[in-house]
């Protein structure tokens, strides 16, 4: 059999199949991978974070790049609860769904809440992006080791550390980077969170 010849041959149909077979499975890999391991997509349920995410508000959350820094004050953050949620909000069970909060204070920070306003080693913080003052007292307390406080924007309408204490890292599923659901609400959220923090 010459060289031309060989190069006329007509595909074995039994190749295109495998070769078909073949992209369409790497095609559900990636798609269902990223969702898994990279980035998936989480809805508002509740207003406990208003006025910064509304009722039924879609988000895109970043599952990698926790595994490589900590979570910094200002981070809107995506964590299973811990079991002390259950007496402390007065749940019948252990929540079988993310919640979501912002990161307030770090590891070795001493956090106060009183006249309305949050101190982190004494000195107020600004925060332009709640609903009101907070109409509580918590603290003074340490920020344990790879532990965070997570509070919700909407203060005093949010089950969050002020009732059940500190987040530890490893419940932190990722950061909630973009707001893609409504679409006149699309904002990436990881700008929002540079402008508001102060360093």
């Amino acid at each position: 059999m010459s060289p031309h010849q060989r190069n006329t041959e007509q595909p074995n149909p039994e190749n295109v199949w495998i070769e078909g077979l073949k992209t369409v499975g790497l095609s559900i890999f990636l798609a269902f991978g990223i969702r898994t391991f990279a980035a998936a997509a989480y809805f508002i349920p509740s207003g406990s974070m208003e006025p910064t995410l509304q009722i039924d508000d879609r988000l895109m959350v970043d599952k990698v790049s926790y595994h490589f820094k900590n979570p910094q004050r200002g981070d809107i953050v995506v964590f299973w609860p811990p079991n002390s949620t259950i007496a402390a909000c007065g749940l019948s069970q252990k929540s079988s769904d993310p919640w979501i909060k912002r990161v307030i204070g770090l590891p070795s920070e001493k956090i106060e809440v009183k006249e309305g306003r949050v101190y982190v080693n004494e000195r107020p913080l600004p925060e332009n992006y709640i609903a009101g003052k907070p109409q509580y007292l918590w603290g003074p307390k340490v920020v344990p080791p790879n532990s965070f406080l997570v509070l919700g924007d909407n203060r005093n309408n949010s089950c969050d550390g002020h009732y059940w204490g500190f987040l530890k890292k490893d419940r932190i599923i990722g950061q909630a980077t973009i707001r893609f659901w409504p679409f006149n609400r699309l904002s990436i959220l990881t700008e929002e969170q540079k402008q508001q923090t102060v360093h």
